[in-house]
C-alpha cells in the first residue's frame, strides 16, 4: 500500500495528482453522442483518461518516495516522475488525437502498442537507475531516453502532421468553407505536448546548473495541470458544439465504405466518374434554371451562410452537387467555393462603408466568414490590402 507524505514540498505533486484524478472522472462521465463516428470519439477519450490516471498515479507515487533513504534529490526525483507522465502521454495523446482526426483505419494505430512498451521500459530504467546511485548508469539511461523520445516524436509528428492536413480537406470538401479553426486546437494541444516533454529533457541535462531546481520543477508541474485543463475543456467543447465537424466525418467515413463495403465501392467509381466534369452533360434548360435559381440564391444573400455542405447547397438550389460542380468548373471557369467567398468579399465591403462604428468581426460573421482571421486572409488575398485600410480609405486605398 502506498503511503503518501503530504508537507510543502509535496503540495504541488498533490494538486496535480488530484487536478488529474478530476479530470479522468469528467472525462469519464461525458457521454459520446451516437453516432458513425462515436466509436473513435470514444477511443479518443479513453486514451486521454489513461493519459489522465497515468499523471496521477505517478504523482501519489512520488510523493511517497518523499523522504525515503534512497531518495537523495526529491527535486530530481520529481522531475523524473513528470518526465514519466509525459513520454506516456506523447504516445498516448498521440494516439488520443490521430484517432480524433482520422476516418478510415490505418497501420499507425500499432506504432502505439510498441510506443506504449518502449515508454514503460523508459520509466522502470529511470526509476531504477536513479535509485541505484549510480549517476553514470544514470545519465546513460537518460541519453537512451532522450534517443526514444525522438525517434518517437518524428514518427507520431508524421502521422499527425498527415492525419490533420487528411482532416482538414475532408472538412474545406465536405462544406466548401475554409474550416481549419474547428480542429486548429487539436494541433495546438498537440505542439504543446511534443514541446512539454522536450522541455522536461532540456531540464534534466540542465539539471545541475539551475539555482531554483524545486521552483522551476513545481512551476513546471502546474504548467501540465493547466495543459491538461485546457486540453480537457477543447475536447469536452468538440463533442458538444462541434457537431458539424463529427458530420463532415462522419459522411467520410460512410462514403469510404466502413459500413457497407461492395455497394460503397460502386458508389465510388460512380461519384468519381460523376466529378470529372467531362463526364456530365446538362442540357440548356438545365443551365437556366440553375442561373435563375442562383441569381435569387444571390439575391436572398444565401451565401452569407456558412456550415452548409455541398449538398445542402445544391438541394437549395433544385440541383445536384455534380451538376452545380460541372456548371461552374466547365462553364464559369471558377470553383463555387471561390465564387461565393468574391461574393462574401463585396458585402463585407459595402458592409465597411455603410457604417464605420460596426467592428470587422461583427462584419466578418455578417458577410459569411466563420472567423476574423479567415475574413482578413480572404480579404487581403482578394481586394489587396486589409479590411481597416479599405474602410479607412473610403475604398479606394492606395496603390489599388
Amino acid at each position: 500500500m502506498i503511503s503518501i507524505n503530504i508537507n510543502p514540498q509535496t503540495a504541488v505533486p498533490l494538486i496535480v495528482g488530484v487536478g488529474s484524478t478530476v479530470l479522468a472522472v469528467l472525462l469519464m462521465l461525458i457521454k459520446i453522442p451516437h453516432s458513425d463516428y462515436s466509436v473513435k470519439l470514444a477511443n479518443s477519450k479513453i486514451a486521454l483518461v489513461i493519459s489522465f490516471l497515468i499523471c496521477s498515479f505517478m504523482m501519489f507515487y512520488s510523493m511517497s518516495q518523499y523522504g525515503k533513504s534512497e531518495i537523495k534529490d526529491w527535486d530530481m526525483f520529481l522531475m523524473l516522475s513528470i518526465y514519466i507522465v509525459v513520454h506516456f502521454s506523447t504516445s498516448i495523446i498521440s494516439y488520443s488525437m490521430i484517432a480524433l482526426l482520422k476516418t478510415e483505419k490505418h497501420k499507425w494505430q500499432g506504432l502505439f502498442v510498441p510506443g506504449l512498451f518502449v515508454s514503460a521500459l523508459v520509466a522502470l530504467m529511470l526509476l531504477e537507475s536513479y535509485k541505484s546511485g549510480n549517476q553514470t548508469y544514470f545519465w546513460y539511461v537518460c541519453a537512451a531516453a532522450l534517443i526514444a523520445f525522438l525517434i518517437q516524436s518524428v514518427t507520431y509528428i508524421v502521422h499527425f502532421d498527415r492525419a490533420y492536413k487528411t482532416s482538414l480537406h475532408e472538412l474545406e470538401t465536405y462544406y466548401d468553407e475554409d474550416e481549419g479553426h474547428k480542429i486548429k486546437w487539436v494541433r495546438f494541444c498537440y505542439i504543446i505536448s511534443m514541446l512539454t516533454i522536450l522541455f522536461v529533457l532540456v531540464y534534466l541535462c540542465l539539471y545541475w546548473f539551475l539555482d531554483y531546481k524545486m521552483e522551476v520543477a513545481s512551476v513546471y508541474t502546474i504548467w501540465w495541470l493547466i495543459y491538461m485543463l485546457y486540453l480537457t475543456s477543447n475536447f469536452i467543447s468538440f463533442i458538444g458544439s462541434h457537431k458539424l465537424v463529427l458530420d463532415a466525418f462522419a459522411h467520410k467515413a460512410l462514403s469510404a465504405g466502413e459500413l457497407i463495403q461492395k455497394i460503397s465501392e460502386n458508389k465510388k467509381r460512380k461519384e468519381k466518374k460523376d466529378d470529372d466534369p467531362a463526364q456530365v452533360v446538362i442540357s440548356e434548360s438545365e443551365i437556366r434554371k440553375l442561373q435563375a435559381a442562383l441569381k435569387q440564391w444571390v439575391d436572398k444573400k444565401s451565401f452569407r451562410e456558412y456550415d452548409k455542405s455541398r449538398e445542402d447547397i445544391a438541394r437549395e438550389l433544385n440541383t445536384t452537387k455534380e451538376i452545380l460542380h460541372h456548371y461552374f468548373i466547365s462553364i464559369k471557369k471558377v470553383d463555387f467555393k471561390t465564387w461565393r467567398t468574391e461574393l462574401r468579399i463585396e458585402e463585407a465591403k459595402r458592409l465597411l462603408l455603410k457604417d464605420k462604428n460596426v467592428s470587422t468581426n461583427i462584419i466578418a460573421e455578417a458577410s459569411g466568414f466563420s472567423g476574423r482571421s479567415n475574413f482578413h486572409r480572404q480579404f487581403v488575398k482578394i481586394v489587396g490590402c486589409s479590411p481597416k485600410q479599405w474602410r479607412d480609405s473610403q475604398g479606394h486605398p492606395a496603390g489599388i
